[in-house]
């Protein structure tokens, strides 16, 4: 067998951007605190994501073979089969997502949307959700640590490294079990959509009073606090 096409290239930048936002936002809300000048971009950061699970929940219905929800929706037994297989030895190949890493990425979507909810809440002045926020937070490290050891855990039981394949989209199967192309003007779109909404939220954040504009609805977050006194009405354009 060949190496061909699996993951198309949207698949792999989302997977990539949503891994390094992540890892930077948790950085900047745990290392430094919610005091820091610097939180503000935390938010700024999980406003970007958030746009950019949107668009994902889009490409898993529209998308190529292995990046639509439905080739890696299982049920279950295929989850507790996969893991004796993993565990035991044997067990089907699969060449999209396997129903390990596809739990921990369905639950991973859901955390982060969730995580952008109760942020946009707090942004908005409800104090109440915060602990709501922090306890996601914190089970998304969770899941993103047992998916990480889990990657690395396939990698070595099955010789197969999966995250090289996330980065050139190959595998070795067979010509008929790829895909006919990457997809790169969608990648592209991909890119201009996020990058100009994350754009947005920077050039539209004010450091005196640390609130943003959400870009198209004109509705201002506070994302830090406001050493100046108040925060700023909410308004509409």
């Amino acid at each position: 067998m060949n190496p061909v096409l699996i993951w198309d290239l949207p698949t792999r930048l989302f997977h990539w951007l949503l891994s390094a936002g992540f890892i930077v936002a948790a950085i900047i809300a745990l290392a430094m605190g919610e005091h820091s000048p610097m939180f503000a971009y935390h938010a700024i950061i999980g406003l970007a994501i958030a746009l950019m699970v949107a668009l994902r929940v889009v490409w898993g219905i529209v998308g190529t073979r292995y990046a639509r929800f439905g080739s890696f929706i299982f049920g279950p037994g295929a989850v507790i089969e996969y893991m004796k297989g993993a565990l035991l030895g044997g067990g089907r190949r699969h060449l999209g997502h396997n129903p390990g890493s596809a739990v921990a990425i369905f639950a991973l979507l859901a955390l982060v949307l969730a995580l952008a909810v109760t942020g946009f809440m707090m942004g908005q002045g409800n104090e109440v959700i915060k602990e709501v926020h922090e306890i996601l937070a914190w089970t998304t490290v969770g899941v993103v640590v047992v998916h990480v050891l889990g990657v690395a855990f396939h990698t070595i039981r099955h010789r197969e490294n999966i995250t090289a394949s996330m980065i050139h989209g190959r595998k070795r199967a067979e010509p008929s079990d790829g895909i006919a192309s990457a997809k790169p003007i969608v990648a592209v779109l991909f890119l201009a959509i996020a990058g100009g909404w994350a754009f947005a939220l920077v050039r539209n954040y004010n450091p005196a009073s640390q609130t943003t504009t959400l870009p198209l609805l004109g509705t201002s977050l506070q994302l830090g606090e406001n050493e100046g006194g108040g925060r700023d009405q909410r308004h509409d354009d």
